[in-house]
């Protein structure tokens, strides 16, 4: 288990903490280098093996290797074994290791058995770093365990340290309760099939706040243009100053993001046996629209502000916490194709795929088979619980739609669950008339 804590170095101890951070950026490219012209010329395949005997040899001659911990930079080299590890992965979404610019956030990390944990009171406690000392942090949470690794980073609000901590904790037998699917969208955050009211985002910056973030882009802008016309394209004092302005705001966006996906997974694969979500494909989504400088066609803004929308939901995110949660509390997730989910009627007697059931982006969804009307977020999350606990192959999904009734199998499943929270168009009008 991960535990992250807010780290507060003195004034010596940042100006240490950074140039270590920039000397393990260093150490990642070159390594990386190394690594690209030996397979290129010598079809070899360095490790960190080979590669921290070289290290050992560099920091008798490079001063600014010699200064960052020796343990510090094997793990650089490790981490590097991981990247293309998980490169080489076909069930890995991760690319080729990159190299990392100037820019690229700082992070130092050590082993275990090299930094030392103790607690000074109920909301305090220190961790010592190899060639610093001890370094207080705040204790917001047990430790919980065993610690295995520590890394230091620092983003746009200050430093923070992170413990691999080895807390024991074994997954829970499958707990016998019913199963819900959850419809991920940017109307409604989240619609789970089992409720009546959609979960909603709380907005992760205010007006206030969006407002300064608008002042803090166009004078960044402003100033970068100065930068590259007078200056040669070196950053200003003023300039780095603003973009560490711009990054306090990312970061607290980012904070309460967070905060409200680690919320609702965690609720969700919790109270659940089982949890469906769709299979989306979040980088294709949030492409950009086609074109290019000279000719960008049409509907580019829009699609650009839909893509913020989109990521700004994270439904990737919620999905990886959601496998390893629901693996924790004893719960199981089960991805769905997300083929014509929004446009399948949830009326058990029909189960229709008509897109003129739902016209546009609207929140109303309407079958013009038979009259069922529903919210089309809830409506998708009820066909997405279908799918779910029947277990539907993406190619059969493909060619029926995923419902029940629309299937090609002789014998027809599990229906669609919820029967009295529909509304039929032909109810409401017995009603009335």
């Amino acid at each position: 288990m991960g535990r992250k804590y807010r780290l507060y170095p003195t004034t010596a101890h940042e100006k240490v903490l950074t140039e270590w951070g920039h000397s393990a950026r260093a150490l990642w490219n070159l390594a990386l280098e190394q690594r690209q012209y030996v397979y290129r010329q010598r079809r070899v395949t360095l490790r960190s093996v080979e590669q921290c005997l070289h290290l050992t040899a560099a920091r008798s001659e490079i001063d600014w290797l010699a200064d960052l911990p020796a343990t510090a930079g094997q793990q650089v080299l490790r981490h590097l074994d991981l990247a293309y590890d998980n490169f080489f992965n076909p069930s890995h979404p991760a690319g080729h290791p990159q190299f990392k610019k100037r820019g690229h956030r700082l992070k130092i990390s050590f082993p275990g058995q090299k930094v030392k944990v103790r607690k000074l009171n109920r909301h305090w406690a220190e961790v010592c770093i190899p060639k610093m000392g001890w370094v207080r942090f705040r204790l917001s949470r047990a430790l919980g365990g065993v610690v295995r690794n520590a890394t230091i980073s620092k983003d746009g609000v200050g430093w923070h340290v992170s413990f691999g901590v080895a807390t024991g904790a074994r997954p829970l037998p499958p707990i016998d309760r019913p199963g819900c699917g959850v419809d991920f969208g940017v109307a409604a955050s989240a619609y789970v099939s089992t409720e009546n009211e959609p979960r909603r985002m709380p907005t992760t910056l205010s007006a206030a706040e969006r407002t300064r973030l608008r002042h803090l882009e166009q004078k960044k802008a402003r100033q970068i243009s100065y930068a590259k016309k007078y200056q040669g394209g070196r950053y200003s004092e003023r300039l780095r100053e603003t973009i560490q302005q711009i990054a306090k705001i990312r970061v607290k966006q980012a904070c309460r993001r967070r905060d409200f996906t680690h919320k609702l997974t965690t609720e969700l694969a919790k109270n659940h046996g089982y949890v469906g979500i769709e299979d989306l494909r979040v980088m294709n989504m949030t492409r950009s629209a086609r074109g290019s400088a000279a000719n960008p066609g049409s509907g580019v803004r829009a699609k650009a502000a839909l893509n913020r929308v989109i990521l700004d939901n994270c439904p990737g995110e919620r999905r990886r916490q959601l496998e390893y949660k629901c693996r924790l509390y004893g719960s199981e997730l089960r991805p769905v194709p997300a083929f014509h989910t929004s446009n399948t009627c949830g009326n058990p007697a029909c189960g229709k795929v008509d897109p003129g059931s739902r016209q546009g982006c609207g929140r109303l969804f309407s079958c013009v088979h038979c009259g069922f009307e529903d919210d089309a977020d809830h409506n998708a999350a009820v066909e997405i619980d279908a799918r779910a606990r029947q277990g539907v192959p993406p190619a059969r999904a493909r060619r029926t739609g995923g419902s029940v009734n629309n299937s090609t199998r002789r014998r027809v499943t599990a229906s669609s669950p919820g029967e009295s929270r529909r509304r039929m168009r032909e109810a409401q009008t017995t009603a009335s008339g």
